[in-house]
């Protein structure tokens, strides 16, 4: 008689998110599989640590370690690895296959978990806001929705895509309601942008790194879902209504980045995003991009205008522009909404912080020699934060420009004035997003 097969040996790579997430529903409870570690890329000092027993299960009392992404192939051989399964997000389709060349030439398996054995299902309507790249202006969006749905009597619930970089255990599930929530939680540069102007805006947030209890918790307090999305994944919630922003500023990007392309191809409804700041062929591109692709998906609009709260602070200043970090980083943007605010002020000059940056931060325009004249607000640490303090204050400039979502001022000791940019989401043209989101709620009988 056959003994017993062995156990599948896995490897799942990851950015502290999606990883985890496919960990949960496809493989903690397998008895059939071993994942025998996560590797770790994008996000700074995750590499290392373990994934801890208590999430894992019973299974793994010693938890399961998170390794170094660039050790692929020595980790499939030297582990006897049988498959390798991909899970972050926004980057391009060459590069997947390259790292599936990695795994295949170590002689395992390589593998992409879709929605069928990734999503969850919620017991309220879900409206899912994702996107083909990072930084197209997803949080905008959700928060214009957010309001959209209060103004009609409903209780609202942000999930947010998760963004768990500190004790995982302990931020297995959080439900973030004030500023008083996210310093508790000792929330990073990277949760504050996400978190801060939902809150300011009065809306309960949740995010985590078991979305099953997450769902559940989240279902008790709402009669609608927002899936905030995180870089261009797809949601982990299987959506009612999925929204996709598509960008004019990165026309073909729509095509070439994993797995933007699939939420494209899942959309009920594309948002042309900042249509306010593209030419109009680049509009027309993405558009005839997702038509080619979506046919049956609904086209809209969406302008993303940006104010600085005192321009005249600016002007005829020397300025530092500190942009939002994951769209200037893996996101590609050369610069963001801070650099466009602060052009138009009529500065005297835009300095580059490159020649301040400290060690750290200098670190990341090797790592992403696309980044122009502007500061990625980095604060996945301490002393990533402490590095991005001390480059704001060695700048030589007279104001600094924040434009990440969050008050950098509230969190770092800067010695020079600063000035916010904002920017939220609006309606341009006809139809609008609001006509298709009013009729999906009389759909769904949520309207009085």
């Amino acid at each position: 008689m056959a003994g017993k097969p062995e156990p599948t040996r896995v490897v799942i790579m990851g950015a502290a998110g999606r990883d985890f997430h496919n960990f949960n529903m496809a493989y903690r409870d397998d008895p059939a599989s071993r994942v025998v570690a996560f590797t770790a890329s994008q996000i700074p000092d995750i590499a290392g640590r373990r994934y801890p027993p208590g999430l894992a299960g019973a299974a793994y009392p010693e938890g399961i370690p998170i390794v170094d992404e660039a050790g692929l192939g020595e980790l499939c051989r030297d582990e006897n690895i049988d498959q390798v399964v991909f899970a972050y997000s926004d980057v391009s389709h060459a590069r997947v296959m390259q790292t599936a060349s990695t795994a295949l030439a170590a002689g395992a398996d390589f593998l992409l978990l879709g929605p069928g054995r990734t999503m969850l299902r919620a017991r309220v309507p879900v409206i899912a806001v994702c996107a083909v790249r990072t930084g197209c202006g997803k949080s905008q969006t959700t928060r214009w929705l957010a309001r959209r749905l209060q103004r009609n009597n409903l209780r609202v619930a942000v999930i947010r895509h998760p963004m768990p970089y500190g004790d995982l255990e302990r931020q297995a599930v959080q439900r973030f309601a004030t500023r008083a929530d996210l310093d508790a939680a000792d929330c990073t540069i990277e949760e504050r942008e996400e978190y801060e102007p939902h809150l300011a805006a009065g809306t309960i947030v949740y995010a985590g790194v078991d979305y099953a209890e997450i769902t559940a918790q989240a279902e008790r307090e709402a009669d609608v879902i927002l899936w905030d999305g995180g870089n261009n994944d797809f949601s982990f919630i299987r959506p009612d209504l999925h929204i996709v922003l598509v960008d004019p500023l990165r026309a073909g990007n729509e095509t070439d980045h994993y797995p933007g392309e699939t939420v494209l191809r899942m959309a009920d409804i594309v948002v042309v995003a900042k249509a306010n700041s593209a030419v109009d062929a680049d509009i027309q591109a993405v558009i005839n991009s997702a038509r080619r692709i979506n046919p049956r998906a609904a086209i809209v609009r969406g302008a993303s205008p940006v104010r600085l709260e005192d321009p005249g602070a600016v002007r005829d200043k020397r300025v530092l522009v500190v942009e939002d970090g994951p769209t200037i980083t893996h996101g590609g943007m050369a610069y963001g909404a801070g650099f466009v605010a602060a052009s138009a002020a009529q500065p005297r000059e835009i300095v580059d912080p490159r020649a301040a940056a400290h060690d750290e931060i200098a670190q990341v325009y090797v790592q992403y020699p696309h980044i122009g004249k502007v500061l990625p607000a980095l604060g996945y640490h301490p002393a990533q934060l402490e590095a991005l303090r001390a480059t704001i204050n060695a700048c030589a400039a007279e104001v600094v420009v924040s434009a990440t979502p969050c008050d950098l001022g509230a969190l770092i000791d800067i010695d020079k004035p600063v000035v916010r940019a904002f920017y939220e989401f609006a309606e341009a043209g006809e139809p609008g997003l609001g006509s298709l989101v009013d009729a999906f709620l009389i759909e769904k009988k949520l309207t009085g």
